[in-house]
C-alpha cells in the first residue's frame, strides 16, 4: 500500500510538492500517518493541501455564497413571496424576500453555491404559478464564511 521509503507516497512518485505544507507533511513517517490518519487527514483537508479524506471533498457547490436579487414582471399579487420563501426553505437556503414600491420583488439568498444556483434558476424561470417573470437581476454575489440569517423570511 505505501512505498518502502517510510514516508508519504508523494515522495515515492518524485513529484514536486503542490503546496508549501506538502513538503513538511510528507516527512511524517507512515506509522504516524496510520496512527492519526483520521485527525491528520481532516486537519490537512481543512488547509486545502496534502491529503483528502475519502468522501470529505468540499466541492464548489458547498462554498457558502450570498447574492442579492430583483425580479421584474407580474410578481406582486400572485403569492410570489410565499412561493419564494417555500422554495428557499425547501432548498435549505436562508435570506429574505420583499415587495418593492416599483412593482418588483427583491431579496437576498444565502447558502451553498449549488443550492443558490438552483434558486436563481427558479427565480428566473419559474416563480409562483400565476406570476410572469420578465427578467431577474442578480448582484453583489460574494463568498461568505457563515450565514447571516437563520431562516428564510418574508419582509413586509
Amino acid at each position: 500500500m505505501f512505498p518502502d521509503r517510510g514516508v508519504c507516497p508523494s515522495l515515492a512518485k518524485d513529484v514536486a510538492p503542490r503546496c508549501a505544507l506538502e513538503s513538511f507533511c510528507c516527512q511524517i513517517p507512515v506509522s504516524t500517518h496510520l496512527a492519526g490518519a483520521g485527525l491528520l487527514i481532516v486537519f490537512l483537508s481543512t488547509l486545502g493541501c496534502c491529503a483528502q479524506a475519502p468522501g470529505f471533498n468540499m466541492a464548489e457547490g458547498d462554498t457558502l455564497i450570498s447574492v442579492d436579487y430583483e425580479i421584474f414582471g407580474k410578481v406582486q399579487g400572485v403569492f410570489f413571496r410565499k412561493y419564494t420563501q417555500a422554495e428557499g426553505k425547501k432548498l435549505g437556503l436562508v435570506g429574505w424576500v420583499q415587495n418593492t414600491d416599483r412593482g418588483t420583488v427583491q431579496g437576498q439568498l444565502q447558502g451553498p453555491t449549488s443550492k443558490v444556483r438552483h434558486m436563481q434558476e427558479w427565480l428566473e424561470m419559474r416563480g409562483s404559478p400565476k406570476s410572469h417573470i420578465d427578467r431577474a437581476n442578480f448582484s453583489n454575489e460574494k463568498v461568505i464564511l457563515k450565514l447571516d440569517y437563520s431562516d428564510f423570511q418574508i419582509v413586509k
